[in-house]
């Protein structure tokens, strides 16, 4: 799937995340936020101004999220921006509901925000003995995505794939190449392999 696909799911299909940013006591702090619009720029949410919330965004400038449905999660963070009433009106005619929680003028306590840089992950465990994982970035140069590598030394002992639980390590080459698409990132094959030749990315 493309970045826009998982942007699409995340938006349209799961819709309510957990937002994690830093509350005024230094510690982690979360609350169900809906992301309400996706386009090639990014993912977009919205919050009171008179909200804790809204003055840690606009301090912070970084969050982190997950979301998750029927054995499905993406995970994302990175930096966001205050575009104000930008998208507000088109927020609003895509999310009905959002009419009666702020009805009429009373929408003007509210600004957008856009998550427009950003890296993660997409997980999917609805096929136990078969996952799927992927990278998802936004606004950013594709990077290498984090997991586990083999390296030049390997002599195709094959130890690796004999404790891998998805069994997701080619060994008709050398050095073997484990699938980042199928990995559980579960480091039994970085224990199991003699000549310590496995890198951990991340």
């Amino acid at each position: 799937m493309t970045k826009n696909d998982y942007l699409k799911l995340l938006v349209e299909d799961i819709h309510s995340t957990t937002v994690a940013t830093i509350g005024a006591d230094g510690h982690p702090q979360t609350r169900a936020i809906d992301m309400m619009l996706w386009d090639e720029q990014g993912v977009y949410f919205l919050t009171a101004k008179g909200k804790a919330f809204y003055t840690q965004l606009m301090e912070q400038r970084y969050i982190a999220l997950p979301a998750t449905k029927d054995k499905l999660a993406i995970s994302l963070r990175g930096r966001v921006k205050n575009i104000g009433s930008e998208k507000l009106d088109e927020i609003f005619e895509k999310n009905v509901y959002m009419q009666s929680i702020y009805p009429g003028d009373t929408r003007s306590a509210l600004e957008v925000f856009c998550l427009y840089e950003a890296e993660g992950e997409y997980f999917d465990i609805s096929d136990p003995s078969h996952i799927v994982r992927d990278s998802i970035t936004i606004g950013k140069t594709v990077r290498e995505g984090p997991g586990y590598y083999v390296g030049k030394g390997c002599t195709g002992c094959k130890l690796c794939y004999s404790v891998c639980p998805q069994k997701c390590i080619a060994i008709t080459k050398k050095p073997v190449v484990i699938d980042q698409h199928h990995c559980l990132h579960c480091g039994r094959c970085v224990e199991a392999c003699p000549e310590q030749v496995i890198e951990k990315r991340f």
